[in-house]
This record gives C-alpha cells, sequence and structure tokens, in this order.
C-alpha cells in the first residue's frame, strides 16, 4: 500500500512538473499565448507542494521521483506528442522503476 500510494503521488507530481514545462514551451516554440505562463505557474507551484508531501529526506524523494517522471515522460512522449516509444525506452522504463521502487522500500526500512 505504501509504494501505491508514493507511486500516485509521484505520479501527479509529475504531471504538474511536465505540464508546468510543457506550456512555457508551447509559449515559446508553438508561438502559443503568453497567458499559458500563468496555469505554468500554478502548475510548477503545485509540483513543489506535492514533493513536500512525501514523509522520507528530500534528496531520496527527488531520486526515487526520477523513475516515475522518464515512465510519464514516455507516456507524455506517447499520448501528447504522438511518438510511440521504442523498446528501449520501455526498457529505460522499467529499469527507472525498478530504481524507484529499490530506494522508496529500502526508505522505510532506515
Amino acid at each position: 500500500m505504501f509504494l501505491a500510494k508514493t507511486f500516485g503521488l509521484f505520479v501527479l507530481t509529475t504531471v504538474a512538473e511536465i505540464v508546468g514545462c510543457y506550456l512555457p514551451y508551447l509559449w515559446l516554440k508553438k508561438h502559443g499565448s503568453v497567458w499559458l505562463l500563468v496555469p505554468a505557474a500554478g502548475s510548477l507551484a503545485l509540483f513543489a507542494w506535492l514533493l513536500s508531501l512525501h514523509p522520507t529526506a528530500a534528496g531520496r524523494i527527488y531520486a526515487a521521483y526520477g523513475g516515475v517522471y522518464i515512465s510519464v515522460a514516455m507516456l507524455w512522449l506517447w499520448i501528447i506528442d504522438s511518438v510511440r516509444p521504442t523498446i528501449w525506452d520501455v526498457l529505460g522504463v522499467v529499469v527507472s522503476l525498478l530504481g524507484m521502487a529499490i530506494i522508496m522500500v529500502s526508505s522505510r526500512h532506515n
């Protein structure tokens, strides 16, 4: 249950970060409205707040978060950018999620 809750919180955190970075990208590279920066700032503030909700050391959270970020970024690549991930992308996601699980499970025993 701990790992499922942690993973879910990481997914929400990741989406907040990616949206917070994607909206300025749309403004800068795709000539979107400058008003995209308002929800982008809110999304990045949400990202920072969500990271603070984890019950372990910040450095451990950042390290484990990276694994989930990679997997959600690959889903974003596929769903939003319409680029199908390669087998190597999938393998990288599996390895990163394994690393995330090792870091988070071991933190419960320290």
